[in-house]
């Protein structure tokens, strides 16, 4: 389960572990809507690309504490986005969940990093 923790909300009760560089490269292409966690052995700049996603995601990076860094709303299909900040934890996430769970910058999120 995926919660954040400084809100007592539950951001997805199911989740898929990506820890490959191969399940990292095909994230959520050709796929029905699921909610991804990218793990990395360290914080960095990782970008993102949404070709072969054919709809809109959320997307929250987090640095190794598993705090909030960045967020990115509405995710658009066949788009780029480079985050600012360094993340060890990205989590792509179903549209409208940040906003549906008023998760912000700080929030702490609570999570197994392990491979389903």
């Amino acid at each position: 389960m995926l919660k954040n923790k400084t809100r007592d909300k539950v951001l997805a009760k199911r989740t898929k572990t990506c820890k490959t560089l191969i399940s990292k490269a095909i994230g959520l292409m050709f796929s029905k809507r699921k909610t991804l966690i990218f793990c990395f052995d360290k914080e960095q700049i990782t970008s993102l690309h949404m070709f072969f996603v054919f709809y809109p995601i959320d997307v929250i990076f987090l640095d190794k504490n598993k705090i909030i860094v960045e967020i990115k709303e509405n995710f658009k299909p066949f788009t780029f986005y480079t985050p600012k900040n360094k993340a060890k934890y990205i989590i792509e996430l179903k549209n409208n969940t940040i906003k549906e769970t008023n998760t912000k910058i700080g929030d702490i999120i609570s999570f197994n990093c392990r491979v389903n």
